[in-house]
Formats: C-alpha cells, structure tokens, sequence
C-alpha cells in the first residue's frame, strides 16, 4: 500500500506525540532482526526523548502517513578533522515493513541532508549492516558509497567496545 499523505519533519523531542512515535518506531527496530532483536529496556523508553533533547548535537526525523508514524531517523553531528567541520553521523535508520520500499528512508535522508547542510557539515555518515542489502541499495542510490582514503588500504570499519553492561 502505498503512503496516503507522507509527511516528513523534524522531531520536536518535547511534543509528546513525537516522543510517543520515537519511542514506538526506535523499539520496533530494535525488536527487528536488523536491530538486534531486542526491545529497547525500560530506561530507555522512558528517557530517550528527553535524553535525545538535552544534546544540541541531537536531531531525528521522523515520518508520518496520515497519522501513523511509519519512519524515523536518529542523527548525531560530529566533527570531521581533515575538513574542520562538523559531519552528521546518521545512526538509526527505520521504516515499518509496511511502508518499506515505498521510499520513506528516501525523503527522510532528503531531510536530514537539508538540516546537515544547514548545520555546515561536510558530509553524512552512517553504518549499515553487510546482509541489509535494501538498506545498501537505499544508500547507495542517493550517494553513500564506502570510506576508504586509499585502496591500497581498504575500507574503514566499523568497530565498537562496550564500557557498560548495562549497554549490551
């Protein structure tokens, strides 16, 4: 089914039908195979909109067909560097099963570039997972392609250390 009436925003973290949709959709992704197959917990429900707005480097963007919320986008701005200027590292990337394919992540990233370049960045980063193929294909359609500065060296990878229990 295609969308009725997609409506693009940015999150406003202190309404609560925006907080409600971050929630909803942030859970639903983390509950997926793609996110790790795990609801958020309890804490996290609970302080993510709030903890999303005490950080100025903090946006999201979410989608709406009609009144549902069916997409959402998490981003974090950084700092490149090599460019001294800030980067937008784009870190959750969701869009319900019901509304994948139909180019929501699409006109989020559409967004969330027009608010990086707002902001000055020089680019947009991200991670995706190998057998996320859609995903891949999504990012490399409107210009994602992976980070290497010289071949001889490879790709980047992702790499991560937990400090926490509490964060696994």
């Amino acid at each position: 089914m295609a969308p009725q009436e997609l409506q693009v925003c940015r999150v406003d973290y202190t309404d609560p039908a925006h907080a409600a949709a971050l929630v909803q959709l942030l859970d639903a992704y983390a509950c997926d195979v793609a996110g790790g197959g795990q609801p958020l917990s309890e804490f996290a429900k609970a302080n993510l909109p709030s903890s999303l707005a005490a950080r100025r480097q903090a946006f999201s963007v979410l989608a709406f067909d009609g009144l549902d919320a069916v997409g959402l986008v998490n981003c974090f701005e950084g700092f490149s560097t090599f460019a001294c200027k800030p980067l937008v590292n784009v870190h959750d990337v969701v869009v319900l099963a019901s509304h994948r394919g139909q180019r929501v992540g699409e006109k989020m990233l559409s967004l969330v570039e027009q608010i990086a370049r707002a902001r000055g960045a020089c680019k947009l980063t991200l991670e995706v997972l190998q057998g996320n193929s859609s995903a891949i294909k999504l990012y490399q359609r409107i210009g994602f392609a992976g980070y290497e500065l010289d071949p001889a060296m490879g790709h980047a990878q992702f790499l991560q250390k937990w400090l926490t229990p509490e964060s696994t």
